[in-house]
């Protein structure tokens, strides 16, 4: 099993942790979506002390790639991207949902076993970054922004059973629907990032340093006002 450094701050939750054999060896963790930028450095320098691990001892670094917050997905990514480069290690990306998709299942035993997964992070008013899987993790459906609606309940079937997770998830109850679902809000932590991070290590499934940005699932809209020269 490989020794890995993982970094997740792609949505209101941030963590980090070094584990080996698939076990969390220390992790730092951060509620305070408004703070992720200064938690992460402080926090990965505080795992090293605290394990007595060098960076340069890990076999790679695992990070969340989205989608989530425009700016906690490139506090993580270039964290990450910039601790590759120096220390030639290899980078693993890992979507977020499919984090969240992992956690909530594992959290819930649903007696059918034709349910989906539908993880929702969370996009303001309505609007959700969501994708759809099955209990396994294989990926039916790319991560979009969706506006969730009676229209869009509508389109699902109605005789499969739903897990709707993730702090997107919350919405579903105030929408009219004949559906069979069940709903899991609760957040997601670090340690469900190791299982997907190591699979991907065992498979190679390497991000090209050069080349990989985090996946914002829709395009970014700065609402700072402008000021006039």
């Amino acid at each position: 099993m490989p020794l890995l450094l993982c970094i997740d701050t792609a949505t209101e939750y941030a963590g980090t942790c070094i584990s080996k054999d698939g076990i969390v060896i220390a992790k730092r963790e951060n509620k305070d979506p408004k703070n992720h930028g200064a938690f992460l450095q402080p926090a990965i320098q505080s795992l090293c002390i605290e394990t007595n691990i060098a960076l340069a001892d890990i076999d790679a670094v695992a990070v969340t790639a989205g989608p989530g917050s425009y700016t906690g997905l490139r506090v993580g990514m270039a964290s990450a991207k910039g601790i590759c480069y120096t220390l030639q290690k290899p980078l693993i990306t890992v979507n977020t949902l499919s984090i969240i998709a992992h956690a909530a299942n594992k959290d819930i035993s649903l007696q059918e076993t034709n349910y989906l997964i539908y993880p929702m992070i969370d996009a303001r008013r309505m609007e959700v970054f969501m994708s759809v899987y099955t209990p396994d993790l294989a990926e039916l459906q790319a991560p979009q922004a969706l506006v969730l609606s009676s229209d869009y309940l509508a389109t699902l079937n109605p005789s499969t059973s739903i897990l709707f997770c993730g702090n997107g998830a919350a919405k579903i109850p105030i929408i009219p629907t004949d559906l069979t679902y069940i709903i899991h809000t609760a957040l997601h932590s670090i340690e469900d990032m190791l299982l997907l991070s190591e699979q991907a290590f065992q498979k190679n499934h390497f991000a090209d340093l050069a080349y990989t940005e985090p996946m914002y699932a829709k395009a970014f809209h700065d609402t700072r006002k402008k000021t006039t020269t």
